[in-house]
């Protein structure tokens, strides 16, 4: 499964303009249920509930909330970027610029878990993160995500 099977271009914030974790969540959740038709209260509902088991700030200027929602038939994604960065209680202490947001079925395990995976591994690579972060729009992001998702 690619990220681009889950991510629609409208999911995609070119410059969130939250200045905190709630708010980023949010902002995220607005875009992704603008896009999917899923709704946002839950979304950062179930988002919040993960986020106080512990943070999903990964380090390096990263990070990927994630949730289970049962309203959802498949995985959804969204993407959202702060060039000022936001204080995601990574565990490097670094403020999180680029943001996957991912959602799944309650009842999954192994798509939601490979699609972590996956998402991870793309942000491994600096040259990906330096082109995220230097897109200059919703677009370009799309195309960046969508050469590397191919490549991969």
């Amino acid at each position: 499964m690619r990220i681009l099977d889950c991510l629609k271009q409208e999911a995609i914030t070119s410059e969130l303009n939250a200045t905190d974790k709630k708010g980023i969540l949010e902002e995220l959740a607005g875009t992704v249920a603008d896009a999917s038709g899923v709704n946002q209260d839950e979304m950062v509902r179930v988002l919040l509930e993960r986020e106080h088991l512990g943070s999903t700030g990964i380090g390096g200027g990263i990070a990927i909330p994630h949730g289970k929602l049962r309203s959802l038939e498949s995985l959804l994604v969204g993407f959202g970027r702060s060039r000022k960065g936001v204080d995601f209680e990574a565990i490097d202490g670094r403020p999180a610029k680029l943001f996957f947001l991912l959602l799944a079925p309650e009842d999954s395990s192994g798509d939601h878990l490979r699609m972590l995976a996956r998402i991870s591994r793309l942000l491994k690579d600096s040259t990906f993160k330096q082109r995220l972060l230097t897109a200059s729009d919703q677009r370009e992001i799309y195309t960046v995500i969508a050469n590397e998702d191919h490549e991969f």
